[in-house]
């Protein structure tokens, strides 16, 4: 009986990984000042996923805007592309990391190469990125 038990626990959790959804994206292991360079050199861009309001009270310095929501709600791939081209890294942030995960997500369905930054804005300030100039 124990054998059945077992065999059956065995296939439970067989049957689970099999029509669990893909894996979600992780943060990057990249470094601030890999993400730095990378953006310096043309090779990445930087996308802030937060929300409009957010990012009129501040944003970084080279920073494009796709929030999580317009991306949630369908953006088409060639909208997607006028801010993240495709043949370049996206590093995406957020306030705290978690919606920079979600996004990734989105974007890897559009076949981007995207790195989800861990350090949310106010962190990232912290290591070095520069913020925007205040809009006038």
């Amino acid at each position: 009986m124990m054998k059945f038990g077992v065999l059956i626990g065995a296939a439970v959790v067989g049957l689970a990984a099999i029509l669990s959804p893909a894996r979600a994206a992780d943060h990057t292991k990249d470094t601030p000042e890999e993400v730095k360079k990378a953006i310096a050199n043309g090779k990445a861009v930087l996308l802030d996923v937060r929300e409009k309001s957010e990012w009129d009270d501040g944003h970084l310095k080279d920073a494009k805007l796709l929030p999580l929501s317009v991306l949630k709600d369908g953006a088409k791939a060639e909208d997607v592309a006028r801010v993240a081209p495709k043949d370049k890294i996206v590093y995406l942030h957020c306030g705290s990391g978690v919606r920079s995960l979600k996004a990734a997500d989105e974007l890897k369905k559009l076949g981007y190469d995207v790195r989800p930054l861990k350090p949310g804005y106010k962190d990232l300030l912290k290591a070095g990125f520069e913020p925007a100039e205040p809009p006038k």
